[in-house]
């Protein structure tokens, strides 16, 4: 490997690591030498991902429980890290979930709407809120030090939505304003802030073989590259935004997506 992509010594803080695009990114990043802090609501997952990444990779591995969708929640996960590792070189904000919804219901469309103020505030919170609240938690050791990179993980709806989710494409395209916006504020502290938008990641474990196929076909039609993507993929992206490779990029926005968005 080449030495601008190697982490060893390097520290990363992922947020909604138990499973999906969080393990695909902890599993690469942990092989290019990281240490990471894997950050879930609950232990369900994450703690059985650590381990394995840990047993595969020799790295330090650390699970860390609490909900980033509140400040509290927020200050407390970035400050576990921080006394695991000592600081946070790299922060990748993946919590998210692909929640579907309309604003109003639709006059020819049963079950389409209205959202109500808590699932409103659920898929904000969850998709734009969270990585809000944790970019601010890490950002004085990053601003000191003169050094940090920041990952925001978006989705491919924010160059090409579709129905029914009105309102995770809302925030997922926040989400890019706000990528180039803190990076143009903080590039002068070294630190850089870019945004992965992934396309369709689904998790091998979790398909049935009949859901697979599906899947597989509906891809073929829909995709222009016909496939799904493959988690390590997004894990190889975010090693080229979170090493020194990278060091001359910030406030963009990097579409892994199959071709989905054009």
């Amino acid at each position: 490997m080449l030495d601008v992509f190697d982490l060893t010594d390097r520290t990363v803080l992922i947020t909604g690591a138990g499973r999906g695009i969080g393990r695909g990114i902890a599993e690469v990043l942990a092989q290019a030498g990281a240490d990471i802090a894997l950050n879930a609501l609950t232990p369900t997952h994450v703690e059985r991902t650590a381990k394995a990444i840990a047993a595969n990779t020799g790295r330090r591995i650390v699970p860390v429980l609490g909900d980033v969708t509140s400040s509290e929640g927020a200050d407390r996960v970035v400050a576990t890290a921080m006394e695991e590792f000592g600081r946070i070189d790299v922060l990748i904000n993946n919590l998210g979930d692909a929640i579907g919804g309309s604003l109003v219901g639709l006059p020819d469309r049963k079950g389409s709407g209205p959202v109500s103020d808590a699932d409103l505030r659920r898929i904000i919170d969850i998709n734009l809120s969270a990585t809000l609240l944790c970019t601010r938690a890490v950002a004085p050791q990053m601003l000191e030090r003169r050094a940090g990179k920041v990952i925001n993980i978006s989705s491919y709806t924010a160059g090409r939505s579709g129905g029914n989710v009105v309102l995770y494409t809302l925030a997922k395209t926040a989400l890019i304003g706000f990528t180039r916006a803190q990076a143009l504020e903080w590039a002068p502290y070294s630190v850089t802030v870019n945004a992965i938008a992934p396309g369709i990641y689904p998790e091998p474990m979790a398909l049935t073989e009949q859901r697979r196929e599906r899947l597989a076909a509906w891809a073929k039609k829909s995709i222009p590259l016909e496939r799904t993507g493959e988690l390590r993929e997004v894990g190889y992206l975010a090693l080229y935004l979170a090493s020194d490779a990278s060091n001359y990029m910030t406030g963009q926005t990097l579409y892994l997506d199959g071709g989905m968005s054009l």
